[in-house]
């Protein structure tokens, strides 16, 4: 990548999405690709992983991965920018609870990339940034609905 196309870059974030049971059925997958069509998000790398019991940690190709033929994943292969090693699959395991598997997503925010690269070019520059869990949001608006109710 050229420091032209950096410079217009939007910012990269990463989730990693445990799967209950093990289980990965692709109800986001229609969702997910719906993102990257609309060119709102671009996947800068997708990978899967599985926790084992005894705790070690398996790489899992991108594909079919439950083997019923409804969840193909082909569509992102070769989604790597090389941005995850296998030190961040290992990190990202180890949020991971035994015998479950996780998808971890590199994706560039593209709806913000004009915005950044404004923000760039005028000197300015992201000095910090997070995410608000929904579980946390409900929980503070209940606090509130609580206290006004009182």
């Amino acid at each position: 990548m050229s420091a032209d196309e950096f410079s217009e870059m939007g910012p990269v974030d990463y989730l990693v999405i445990e799967f209950p049971g093990n289980r990965m059925t692709g109800e986001g997958l229609p969702l997910l690709l719906d993102l990257v069509e609309r060119r709102i998000i671009r996947i800068l790398d997708l990978a899967f992983v599985r926790k084992e019991s005894d705790g070690s940690v398996t790489g899992m190709e991108i594909a079919d991965i439950d083997g019923d033929g409804l969840l193909d994943l082909t569509v992102f292969e070769g989604a790597s920018s090389g941005l995850l090693g296998d030190d961040d699959l290992q990190e990202a395991a180890a949020a991971l609870e035994p015998e479950r598997a996780a998808g971890i997503i590199v994706y560039e925010n593209l709806w913000a990339g004009p915005l950044a690269a404004a923000l760039r070019r005028s000197g300015a520059q992201m000095v910090a940034g997070g995410r608000i869990p929904v579980q946390a949001l409900v929980a503070s608006l209940e606090a509130t609905e609580n206290k006004s109710g009182s």
